[in-house]
Protein backbone atom coordinates (compact mmCIF):
# COMPACT_ATOMS: atom_id res chain seq x y z
CA UNK A 1 0.00 0.00 0.00
CA UNK A 2 1.43 3.39 -0.88
CA UNK A 3 1.37 6.48 1.24
CA UNK A 4 -1.69 8.69 0.98
CA UNK A 5 0.60 11.69 0.53
CA UNK A 6 3.33 10.11 -1.53
CA UNK A 7 2.90 12.58 -4.37
CA UNK A 8 3.14 15.66 -2.17
CA UNK A 9 6.48 17.45 -2.28
CA UNK A 10 8.37 17.65 0.99
CA UNK A 11 8.28 21.08 2.57
CA UNK A 12 11.57 22.67 3.62
CA UNK A 13 12.36 23.69 7.17
CA UNK A 14 11.97 27.38 6.35
CA UNK A 15 8.57 26.72 4.79
CA UNK A 16 7.45 24.75 7.85
CA UNK A 17 8.62 27.46 10.22
CA UNK A 18 6.80 30.04 8.12
CA UNK A 19 3.63 27.95 8.11
CA UNK A 20 3.87 27.51 11.88
CA UNK A 21 4.34 31.23 12.45
CA UNK A 22 1.43 32.05 10.14
CA UNK A 23 -0.82 29.51 11.89
CA UNK A 24 0.09 30.96 15.28
CA UNK A 25 -0.64 34.54 14.18
CA UNK A 26 -3.99 33.53 12.68
CA UNK A 27 -4.85 31.62 15.84
CA UNK A 28 -4.09 34.66 18.03
CA UNK A 29 -6.21 36.93 15.83
CA UNK A 30 -9.09 34.45 15.90
CA UNK A 31 -8.78 34.16 19.69
CA UNK A 32 -9.19 37.92 20.11
CA UNK A 33 -12.09 37.91 17.63
CA UNK A 34 -13.72 35.05 19.54
CA UNK A 35 -13.55 37.03 22.78
CA UNK A 36 -14.78 40.26 21.24
CA UNK A 37 -17.53 39.16 18.86
CA UNK A 38 -20.95 37.79 19.67
CA UNK A 39 -24.49 38.86 20.44
CA UNK A 40 -22.85 41.78 22.26
CA UNK A 41 -19.62 43.01 20.66
CA UNK A 42 -16.91 44.18 23.04
CA UNK A 43 -14.41 46.91 21.99
CA UNK A 44 -10.76 45.92 21.87
CA UNK A 45 -9.78 48.31 24.68
CA UNK A 46 -12.44 46.85 26.97
CA UNK A 47 -11.37 43.34 25.99
CA UNK A 48 -7.74 44.00 26.96
CA UNK A 49 -8.89 45.65 30.19
CA UNK A 50 -11.02 42.63 31.07
CA UNK A 51 -8.04 40.32 30.59
CA UNK A 52 -5.48 42.49 32.39
CA UNK A 53 -7.54 44.20 35.12
CA UNK A 54 -10.70 42.18 35.66
CA UNK A 55 -13.57 43.95 37.40
CA UNK A 56 -16.45 41.51 38.04
CA UNK A 57 -18.87 44.41 38.57
CA UNK A 58 -18.54 45.46 34.92
CA UNK A 59 -20.91 43.47 32.73
CA UNK A 60 -18.61 43.34 29.69
CA UNK A 61 -15.73 42.15 31.87
CA UNK A 62 -17.98 39.42 33.23
CA UNK A 63 -18.94 38.32 29.71
CA UNK A 64 -15.31 38.06 28.66
CA UNK A 65 -13.87 36.31 31.70
CA UNK A 66 -16.75 34.09 32.82
CA UNK A 67 -18.42 33.18 29.52
CA UNK A 68 -16.24 33.70 26.47
CA UNK A 69 -12.77 32.89 27.84
CA UNK A 70 -13.77 29.40 29.07
CA UNK A 71 -15.50 28.77 25.75
CA UNK A 72 -12.37 29.86 23.87
CA UNK A 73 -10.18 27.51 25.93
CA UNK A 74 -12.49 24.62 25.09
CA UNK A 75 -12.46 25.52 21.37
CA UNK A 76 -8.64 25.64 21.32
CA UNK A 77 -8.09 22.35 23.12
CA UNK A 78 -10.88 20.33 21.49
CA UNK A 79 -10.05 21.62 18.00
CA UNK A 80 -6.41 20.66 18.50
CA UNK A 81 -7.36 17.22 19.86
CA UNK A 82 -9.67 16.33 16.97
CA UNK A 83 -7.16 17.52 14.35
CA UNK A 84 -4.26 15.57 15.88
CA UNK A 85 -6.44 12.45 16.18
CA UNK A 86 -7.39 12.74 12.51
CA UNK A 87 -3.77 13.23 11.45
CA UNK A 88 -2.70 10.11 13.36
CA UNK A 89 -5.55 8.05 11.91
CA UNK A 90 -4.67 9.07 8.36
CA UNK A 91 -0.95 8.54 8.92
CA UNK A 92 -1.26 5.10 10.51
CA UNK A 93 -3.97 3.68 8.22
CA UNK A 94 -2.61 5.42 5.07
CA UNK A 95 -6.22 6.35 4.40
CA UNK A 96 -6.92 9.96 3.33
CA UNK A 97 -10.58 9.58 4.36
CA UNK A 98 -9.83 8.37 7.89
CA UNK A 99 -11.14 10.67 10.60
CA UNK A 100 -12.75 10.23 14.02
CA UNK A 101 -16.21 11.12 12.72
CA UNK A 102 -16.01 9.26 9.40
CA UNK A 103 -14.94 5.99 11.06
CA UNK A 104 -17.53 6.36 13.82
CA UNK A 105 -15.12 6.90 16.71
CA UNK A 106 -16.77 10.15 17.87
CA UNK A 107 -20.24 8.66 17.60
CA UNK A 108 -19.23 5.59 19.61
CA UNK A 109 -17.82 7.80 22.36
CA UNK A 110 -20.96 9.96 22.27
CA UNK A 111 -23.28 6.98 22.57
CA UNK A 112 -21.38 5.68 25.60
CA UNK A 113 -21.52 9.08 27.33
CA UNK A 114 -25.22 9.48 26.52
CA UNK A 115 -26.09 6.06 27.92
CA UNK A 116 -24.00 6.65 31.05
CA UNK A 117 -25.61 10.06 31.63
CA UNK A 118 -29.17 9.13 30.75
CA UNK A 119 -29.22 6.09 32.99
CA UNK A 120 -27.07 7.51 35.79
CA UNK A 121 -24.27 4.97 35.38
CA UNK A 122 -21.29 7.14 36.25
CA UNK A 123 -19.99 10.21 38.05
CA UNK A 124 -18.48 13.29 36.42
CA UNK A 125 -14.96 11.89 36.72
CA UNK A 126 -16.07 8.60 35.15
CA UNK A 127 -17.57 10.13 31.99
CA UNK A 128 -14.27 10.21 30.06
CA UNK A 129 -13.82 6.51 30.74
CA UNK A 130 -17.22 5.73 29.24
CA UNK A 131 -16.20 7.81 26.21
CA UNK A 132 -12.88 5.94 25.95
CA UNK A 133 -14.71 2.61 26.06
CA UNK A 134 -17.17 3.67 23.37
CA UNK A 135 -14.41 5.03 21.13
CA UNK A 136 -12.26 1.91 21.57
CA UNK A 137 -15.15 -0.47 20.93
CA UNK A 138 -16.16 1.39 17.77
CA UNK A 139 -12.57 1.54 16.49
CA UNK A 140 -12.07 -2.18 16.94
CA UNK A 141 -15.46 -2.99 15.39
CA UNK A 142 -14.77 -0.85 12.32
CA UNK A 143 -11.32 -2.41 11.88
CA UNK A 144 -12.73 -5.92 12.30
CA UNK A 145 -15.43 -5.35 9.68
CA UNK A 146 -13.02 -3.55 7.34
CA UNK A 147 -10.52 -6.43 7.60
CA UNK A 148 -12.93 -9.08 6.35
CA UNK A 149 -12.03 -10.63 3.00
CA UNK A 150 -8.78 -11.44 1.23
CA UNK A 151 -7.54 -7.90 0.72
CA UNK A 152 -7.64 -7.05 4.43
CA UNK A 153 -8.23 -3.57 5.81
CA UNK A 154 -8.08 -1.39 2.69
CA UNK A 155 -8.83 2.35 2.97
CA UNK A 156 -12.09 1.99 1.05
CA UNK A 157 -13.29 -0.95 3.16
CA UNK A 158 -12.45 0.86 6.39
CA UNK A 159 -14.34 3.93 5.24
CA UNK A 160 -17.40 1.89 4.26
CA UNK A 161 -17.23 -0.02 7.55
CA UNK A 162 -17.08 3.28 9.43
CA UNK A 163 -20.13 4.61 7.61
CA UNK A 164 -22.06 1.39 8.29
CA UNK A 165 -21.14 1.30 11.99
CA UNK A 166 -22.00 5.00 12.34
CA UNK A 167 -25.43 4.36 10.85
CA UNK A 168 -25.98 1.48 13.28
CA UNK A 169 -24.89 3.53 16.30
CA UNK A 170 -27.12 6.39 15.17
CA UNK A 171 -30.07 3.99 15.06
CA UNK A 172 -29.24 2.74 18.57
CA UNK A 173 -29.09 6.32 19.82
CA UNK A 174 -32.47 7.13 18.23
CA UNK A 175 -34.00 4.03 19.82
CA UNK A 176 -32.58 5.02 23.20
CA UNK A 177 -34.04 8.49 22.81
CA UNK A 178 -37.49 7.02 22.23
CA UNK A 179 -37.22 4.60 25.16
CA UNK A 180 -35.73 7.11 27.61
CA UNK A 181 -36.87 10.46 26.26
CA UNK A 182 -36.38 12.50 29.44
CA UNK A 183 -32.77 11.42 29.91
CA UNK A 184 -31.80 11.92 26.27
CA UNK A 185 -33.59 15.27 25.93
CA UNK A 186 -31.14 16.87 28.37
CA UNK A 187 -28.33 16.00 25.97
CA UNK A 188 -30.05 17.03 22.74
CA UNK A 189 -27.97 20.19 22.20
CA UNK A 190 -24.77 18.42 23.31
CA UNK A 191 -25.33 15.76 20.65
CA UNK A 192 -25.25 18.44 17.95
CA UNK A 193 -21.72 19.38 19.05
CA UNK A 194 -21.70 22.64 20.95
CA UNK A 195 -19.30 24.83 22.90
CA UNK A 196 -22.04 26.92 24.52
CA UNK A 197 -22.57 26.52 28.23
CA UNK A 198 -20.07 23.71 28.67
CA UNK A 199 -19.34 22.61 32.22
CA UNK A 200 -15.77 23.56 33.08
CA UNK A 201 -15.69 20.77 35.65
CA UNK A 202 -16.18 18.29 32.80
CA UNK A 203 -13.41 20.06 30.88
CA UNK A 204 -11.10 19.85 33.91
CA UNK A 205 -11.84 16.13 34.27
CA UNK A 206 -11.00 15.52 30.59
CA UNK A 207 -7.91 17.76 30.45
CA UNK A 208 -5.35 15.26 31.85
CA UNK A 209 -6.36 12.67 29.23
CA UNK A 210 -6.11 15.28 26.48
CA UNK A 211 -2.63 16.26 27.66
CA UNK A 212 -1.56 12.60 27.72
CA UNK A 213 -2.93 12.15 24.19
CA UNK A 214 -0.98 15.16 22.87
CA UNK A 215 2.26 13.95 24.46
CA UNK A 216 1.82 10.45 23.06
CA UNK A 217 1.09 11.84 19.58
CA UNK A 218 4.34 13.83 19.64
CA UNK A 219 6.29 10.78 20.79
CA UNK A 220 4.85 8.66 17.94
CA UNK A 221 5.36 11.31 15.24
CA UNK A 222 8.73 10.06 13.95
CA UNK A 223 7.53 6.48 13.65
CA UNK A 224 4.34 7.53 11.86
CA UNK A 225 6.51 9.41 9.35
CA UNK A 226 8.48 6.23 8.65
CA UNK A 227 5.26 4.22 8.31
CA UNK A 228 4.14 6.66 5.61
CA UNK A 229 7.00 5.36 3.48
CA UNK A 230 5.48 1.88 3.61
CA UNK A 231 5.23 -0.89 6.21
CA UNK A 232 8.27 -2.74 4.78
CA UNK A 233 10.45 0.38 4.96
CA UNK A 234 9.26 1.08 8.51
CA UNK A 235 10.08 -2.46 9.63
CA UNK A 236 13.48 -2.13 7.95
CA UNK A 237 14.10 0.92 10.13
CA UNK A 238 13.38 -1.17 13.23
CA UNK A 239 9.83 0.02 13.86
CA UNK A 240 7.36 -2.48 15.29
CA UNK A 241 4.40 -1.55 13.08
CA UNK A 242 1.77 -3.54 15.01
CA UNK A 243 2.79 -1.92 18.29
CA UNK A 244 2.81 1.50 16.61
CA UNK A 245 -0.75 1.03 15.41
CA UNK A 246 -1.89 -0.07 18.87
CA UNK A 247 -0.27 2.97 20.51
CA UNK A 248 -1.75 5.27 17.86
CA UNK A 249 -5.19 3.75 18.48
CA UNK A 250 -4.77 4.42 22.20
CA UNK A 251 -3.82 8.01 21.45
CA UNK A 252 -6.84 8.52 19.19
CA UNK A 253 -9.14 7.02 21.82
CA UNK A 254 -7.75 9.36 24.48
CA UNK A 255 -8.06 12.48 22.32
CA UNK A 256 -11.47 11.72 20.83
CA UNK A 257 -13.02 10.33 23.99
CA UNK A 258 -11.97 13.30 26.10
CA UNK A 259 -12.97 15.83 23.41
CA UNK A 260 -16.41 14.27 22.93
CA UNK A 261 -16.98 14.25 26.69
CA UNK A 262 -16.63 18.04 26.70
CA UNK A 263 -18.40 19.20 23.54
CA UNK A 264 -20.24 16.26 22.05
CA UNK A 265 -19.46 14.98 18.54
CA UNK A 266 -17.95 17.68 16.30
CA UNK A 267 -17.26 16.50 12.79
CA UNK A 268 -14.87 17.17 9.93
CA UNK A 269 -12.08 18.86 11.95
CA UNK A 270 -10.14 15.60 12.02
CA UNK A 271 -10.78 14.99 8.32
CA UNK A 272 -10.01 18.37 6.77
CA UNK A 273 -7.25 19.86 8.92
CA UNK A 274 -4.60 17.13 8.33
CA UNK A 275 -4.95 17.59 4.57
CA UNK A 276 -4.42 21.35 4.98
CA UNK A 277 -1.39 20.78 7.20
CA UNK A 278 0.32 18.21 4.98
CA UNK A 279 0.09 20.68 2.13
CA UNK A 280 2.18 23.06 4.25
CA UNK A 281 4.38 20.68 6.23
CA UNK A 282 4.91 17.75 3.89
CA UNK A 283 5.22 14.23 5.26
CA UNK A 284 7.15 14.75 8.48
CA UNK A 285 4.77 14.09 11.36
CA UNK A 286 7.12 15.82 13.77
CA UNK A 287 5.74 18.92 12.08
CA UNK A 288 2.32 17.60 11.08
CA UNK A 289 1.26 16.84 14.66
CA UNK A 290 1.97 20.26 16.25
CA UNK A 291 0.80 22.12 13.15
CA UNK A 292 -2.43 20.10 13.14
CA UNK A 293 -2.96 21.15 16.75
CA UNK A 294 -2.53 24.84 15.84
CA UNK A 295 -4.68 24.72 12.71
CA UNK A 296 -7.34 22.54 14.35
CA UNK A 297 -7.61 25.00 17.23
CA UNK A 298 -7.91 27.89 14.75
CA UNK A 299 -10.54 26.14 12.60
CA UNK A 300 -12.80 25.25 15.54
CA UNK A 301 -12.39 28.75 16.99
CA UNK A 302 -13.41 30.25 13.64
CA UNK A 303 -16.38 27.87 13.38
CA UNK A 304 -17.52 28.87 16.86
CA UNK A 305 -17.34 32.56 15.92
CA UNK A 306 -19.56 31.88 12.90
CA UNK A 307 -21.95 29.85 15.07
CA UNK A 308 -22.33 32.82 17.41
CA UNK A 309 -22.61 35.71 14.95
CA UNK A 310 -24.36 34.21 11.91
CA UNK A 311 -27.86 34.35 13.41
CA UNK A 312 -27.15 36.65 16.37
CA UNK A 313 -28.62 37.00 18.95
CA UNK A 314 -29.49 33.34 18.39
CA UNK A 315 -26.66 30.91 17.76
CA UNK A 316 -26.10 27.63 15.97
CA UNK A 317 -24.42 24.56 17.41
CA UNK A 318 -20.77 24.66 16.41
CA UNK A 319 -20.99 21.10 15.10
CA UNK A 320 -23.59 22.24 12.57
CA UNK A 321 -21.20 24.89 11.22
CA UNK A 322 -18.32 22.42 10.85
CA UNK A 323 -20.65 19.98 9.09
CA UNK A 324 -21.92 22.62 6.66
CA UNK A 325 -18.36 23.53 5.70
CA UNK A 326 -16.82 20.07 5.97
CA UNK A 327 -19.39 18.04 4.03
CA UNK A 328 -18.56 19.56 0.61
CA UNK A 329 -14.85 19.13 1.33
CA UNK A 330 -15.47 15.47 2.21
CA UNK A 331 -17.28 14.95 -1.11
CA UNK A 332 -14.33 16.53 -2.93
CA UNK A 333 -11.88 14.26 -1.11
CA UNK A 334 -13.93 11.19 -2.01
CA UNK A 335 -13.96 12.22 -5.68
CA UNK A 336 -10.19 12.76 -5.57
CA UNK A 337 -9.63 9.37 -3.92
CA UNK A 338 -11.80 7.58 -6.48
CA UNK A 339 -9.81 9.16 -9.31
Amino acid sequence: MTSLVAKRPAAGRVGRLGASALALVVLLLLAFAHLGLGARDVPLATLVEALMAYNPEQFEHFIIREMRLPRLLIALVVGAALAVAGALMQGVTLNPLAAPDILGVNLGASLAVVLATAFGLGSLEALPWFAFGGALFTSLLVYLIGSLGRSGATPLKLTLAGVAVSAFLGAVMSAGHLLHEAGFERLRVWLAGTLAGRDMDVFAAALPYLALGFILALLLARQVTALGLGADVARGLGIHTARLRILALGCVVLLCGAAVTVTGPIGFIGLVVPHMVRTLAGLDYRWVVPLSALVGAAVLTAADIVARVLLAPQELATGIVTALVGAPIFVALVRWQVR
